[in-house]
């Protein structure tokens, strides 16, 4: 569907739910307390600083290794008891593999871009979930404030109809049917009040506690007023796609990679040791070795290379099918939303007249009860059909913000300190060693410095 006009002109109207007895808690403090509570964000950002650790120990395989033995004997020959020890330094260094080990290192860290961008994911995810439980919040208070107000309007038809019948203007069948209608009235209240309760529970499994006074939404975000001007938002910032380019990335690496196992690799070693006498001895050494035959596995692992990167390639045309379809659908809900709100209000002001038009002919009698009652459960149905079209326009633009990747903290502009995935990456992408060496102290205050946020 192509949104133009419409949107254009009503994208940054305000309509609100009811009017606010007080100022309550606001949407945006709804997302900056699933923000700071979310334990599925915490969760993806230890997976993206495990993801961070394999970089480290790629780059650590092409530095030295070094190691240390201590070794004690004892021997009983016939001729007496014999004790020997010994204490040995050795060690060993990847000089050359024709950029084997470098491509690996490269393609993890296209893993880690890749895996940064499902995190920035997940948070569109978990702030979208947050805008729908507020507005389920929102559209379960308002329906049940309706519900309310039509059973106290009911009751008040339902006396004036027996009063009515006592003076012998209406028959009995009259106020059966304004005893139903209250009953099946209560009945509506009743299952609101459940579906209320159900909101409730929703918000503080996303939220983390449960709402108090929700204030109504007084502005949002602003989007693009065209269809086309998303679309090409999303295919540059949706961190779906971004995720999957970071993936066919590094897929094609590994394929380079694969194709290099039949190189040689040169290594250097080397090794100092000590005996109990004293004696010492050095060795060097430079090693150039590769294979001759491994049963076909070598071949196997480039084909299986070639198939993980087509399958990656794959991915991301499905993956921008996908993104797109997505900024369709919340703009085509957008535009649904906008023309419902401008019927309904139609709608329930045409609905007003007629129940005070209905309600003055029966005084005149040429209505019946039954008449009132219909009218005023269509009055009931505008109103709630209006509630419906409003939150379902709040949700419209925050679902367009979600396609396009820019349902984050930072791109709401959220009072929170915005986590950075680059700082823990920066203290380990070298391979640090452990503490107490400057680098450890430096990672351990990054880690800190995470817990705190």
């Amino acid at each position: 569907m192509k949104t133009r006009g419409i949107l254009a002109a009503c994208l940054l109207s305000v309509t609100t739910l009811a009017a606010p007895t007080a100022q309550g808690e606001t949407l945006t403090d709804t997302l900056v307390k699933t923000y700071r509570n979310s334990g599925l964000i915490e969760q993806n950002r230890a997976l993206l600083r495990a993801t961070d650790e394999d970089v480290a120990q790629a780059v650590a395989a092409l530095r030295p290794v070094l190691s240390w033995a201590v070794s004690a004997g004892y021997a009983s020959p016939t001729m007496g008891d014999e004790f020997s020890g010994s204490a040995g330094l050795s060690a060993s260094m990847l000089l050359y593999d024709f950029g084997r080990s470098e491509l690996g290192v490269d393609a993890l860290k296209e893993t880690v871009l890749a895996t940064r961008q499902s995190l920035v994911d997940v948070e569109n995810t978990v702030l979208l979930n947050a805008v729908r439980a507020y507005l389920s919040v929102r559209r379960s208070e308002a329906f049940v404030g309706l519900r309310e107000n039509n059973v106290r309007l009911l009751t008040e038809q339902l006396r004036a109809t027996r009063d009515r019948f006592e003076v012998g203007e209406v028959t009995r069948t009259d106020v059966s049917l304004a005893e139903a209608r209250l009953a099946a009235a209560r009945s509506g209240l009743a299952a609101e009040q459940g579906g209320l309760a159900r909101a409730r529970e929703q918000y503080k499994a996303v939220v983390g506690e449960y709402p108090g006074a929700l204030a109504p939404i007084r502005e949002t975000p602003a989007v693009p007023s065209t269809e086309e001007a998303a679309r090409a938002i999303a295919r540059q910032e949706n961190p779906q796609i971004r995720q999957v380019q970071h993936q066919v990335k590094a897929a094609e690496l590994r394929v380079e990679q694969a194709s290099k196992v039949r190189y040689p690799s040169l290594t250097g070693s080397g090794s100092v040791s000590v005996d109990d006498d004293g004696d010492d001895s050095t060795r060097l050494s430079i090693e150039l070795s590769g294979p001759i035959y491994r049963g076909g596995a070598i071949a196997s692992g480039v084909r299986q290379a070639q198939a993980g990167r087509d399958a990656a390639r794959a991915q991301l045309y499905s993956t921008g099918l996908l993104v797109d379809q997505q900024v369709g659908n919340a703009y085509a809900n957008l535009a649904v939303s906008i023309a419902s709100i401008d019927a309904s209000n139609r709608q329930v002001t045409a609905a007003e007249l007629a129940l005070a038009g209905v309600r003055e002919e029966l005084q005149l009698g040429a209505r019946t009860t039954l008449d009132v009652l219909d009218q005023d459960q269509e009055l009931l149905d505008a109103r709630t059909n209006l509630v419906s079209a409003q939150v379902d326009r709040f949700l419209a633009i925050y679902e367009v913000l979600d396609s396009m990747g820019r349902l984050t903290a930072e791109g709401l502009g959220l009072p929170v300190p915005i986590y950075d995935p680059a700082a823990y990456y920066n203290s380990i992408s070298n391979a640090p060693l452990s503490p107490p060496s400057k680098q450890g102290e430096r990672l351990d205050r990054v880690l800190r410095a995470i817990g705190k946020d």
